[in-house]
């Protein structure tokens, strides 16, 4: 469904991701239907918590979903997770812990600009 925002048309996109501080630095788990928007919050410390306080800014991994409702449950089941797996779901999606916010909205890294090793894919 699409719906107007702020003179945009925004299209739902359930993702479940995650945001590291570093490599292997503190980890920030959420859900969103606007990634794009969700995540540039968190980038520019637009909204007050969590990851504003602890500096996690680098989307390190997402996994999309068709329904809101099926993002928030695995949501919920990886919040359960202890940090070793969630480390583990990181390192098999994107080995290389590079910040994946290009990918969201569609640039191509030009550099390594955040400082993680350049990917091996």
């Amino acid at each position: 469904m699409d719906v107007a925002l702020q003179g945009r048309i925004v299209e739902r996109n359930p993702l479940v991701y995650l945001l590291a501080s570093d490599r292997n630095g503190t980890l920030y788990l959420g859900v969103t239907s606007d990634p794009v928007k969700r995540i540039w919050q968190h980038r520019e410390h637009a909204v007050e918590g969590f990851s504003d306080r602890y500096d996690v800014t680098r989307l390190v991994w997402y996994e999309s979903h068709e329904t809101m409702e099926s993002a928030i449950q695995r949501e919920k089941r990886i919040k359960k997770w202890n940090r070793a797996w969630k480390i583990r779901l990181i390192d098999e999606f994107n080995p290389s812990w590079r910040d994946l916010w290009p990918d969201i909205v569609g640039m191509t890294p030009k550099s390594n600009v955040h400082g993680f090793p350049p990917s091996r894919e």
